[in-house]
């Protein structure tokens, strides 16, 4: 994938940035992989605004993704390479030999044509789904089941990938993108290869209103607010936000405190913190 630079036709034209998609082979999704996807715009089911700058957008369907990849054994030929709205990464389109349709996230180097397999007997090549401890030491993976049988939560995003660092036991150690060293269950499958579409965040949306299509409100400082509506707010002309520090607009710490419980159970896992 590729970058391209539009003509500074005006201010908002200016500096921006769009994907090429010469990778998308196919316009249309398939239409027995989609499901009407209903805004909820931060609210909860009480109607009540819990998460802050979601609402508006672009109208869109949700594609159906196999994050578990449980079609042991079964060959599945890619069909088609395809843009979806709801994420960073490219999807794949796989029909299976059992006469199965399903998407899948699209890794680098895997092109309309390739075979794919799941299960151990798979080789280590890219779009192949396999328990990490049948592969070998120092292999690039993405779509990273966190508990067996889940189905695949981590590395997931455009361009990322874990590496497979040791094999110890019944864990393996895993080198996430965050920089994070963690032990995982030896038995969890993930995928082969790098997350594709690696030049997404040279993106540069260039306005607001290209913000605004993705879902995204606008967002205000607290030192710009009243007093009544953030910790931050008041005061005559610009303010430092002042001892005890950065708070939330409920009052709680925020900006860089540490939120995570030491009594969490996953903590004996991590190796080494992830980096700033």
């Amino acid at each position: 994938m590729a970058v391209k630079q539009y003509r500074p036709t005006s201010p908002g034209r200016r500096g921006m940035t769009g994907s090429t998609f010469e990778e998308i082979t196919k316009d249309k999704p398939e239409k027995s992989l989609l499901i009407a996807l209903r805004k909820k715009a931060g609210r909860n089911n009480s109607g009540r605004l819990t998460v802050r700058h979601h609402g508006g957008g672009s109208k869109r369907y949700l594609r159906v993704l196999d994050f578990k990849r449980d079609k042991i054994g079964i060959p599945g030929r890619v069909a088609a390479i395809e843009y979806d709205p709801n994420r960073t990464a490219r999807i794949a389109l796989i029909y299976y030999i059992d006469g199965e349709k399903r998407y899948i996230l699209a890794p680098i180097g895997l092109n309309v044509g390739d075979t794919i397999l799941s299960g151990p007997e798979a080789e280590v090549r890219p779009g192949n789904n396999l328990p990490m401890k049948l592969m070998p030491s120092g292999t690039l993976i993405h779509n990273v089941e966190f508990q067996k049988g889940r189905g695949a939560q981590l590395v997931r995003s455009a361009g990322v990938a874990a590496q497979l660092m040791a094999k110890e036991g019944e864990r393996v150690l895993v080198r996430l993108p965050s920089g994070e060293m963690r032990y995982i269950l030896a038995d969890c499958t993930a995928t082969v290869g790098q997350v594709g579409n690696i030049d997404h965040q040279a993106v540069k949306l260039g306005k607001a209103g290209r913000a605004r299509w993705l879902g995204r409100r606008p967002s205000v400082r607290g030192t710009a607010m009243t007093p009544r509506d953030h910790p931050h707010g008041g005061g005559e002309g610009r303010s430092p936000i002042g001892l005890p520090g950065p708070k939330s607009p409920w009052g709680k710490p925020t900006l860089g405190h540490k939120t995570r419980k030491k009594s969490k159970p996953s903590n004996r896992m991590i190796i080494k913190r992830r980096g700033k």
